[in-house]
């Protein structure tokens, strides 16, 4: 395998790690929204509680995605010092 293909092979590689990422960010962030709101339609349904029941839901369900974004956004960025840290080579630090 020439040196062409191999760089041919990481750009994809980095491509599709670069899309699972932010398709796993997008489900991250829309699923609390959506579990919050079929919550509010499933009490509005059984319980008959009125339909104002949707804005507290609502908020709860921007709430949950904020901070489920904001945890996956520390993760990222610990994973990313990791890997900037194990690529510096000093002069006194050959690993």
């Amino acid at each position: 395998m020439d040196e062409k293909q191999q760089k041919r092979r990481k750009y994809i590689s980095e491509i599709a790690k670069q899309l699972s990422w932010l398709t796993q960010l997008g489900l991250s962030l829309i699923t609390p929204i959506l579990l919050c709101i079929l919550g509010c339609v499933f009490l509005c349904n059984k319980t008959g509680i009125g339909e104002w029941i949707f804005i507290p839901g609502f908020i709860l369900g921007i709430g949950a995605s904020f901070m489920t974004g904001y945890k996956f956004f520390l993760s990222e960025s610990a994973k990313s010092k990791k890997d900037k840290d194990k690529r510096k080579i000093g002069f006194n630090r050959h690993t």
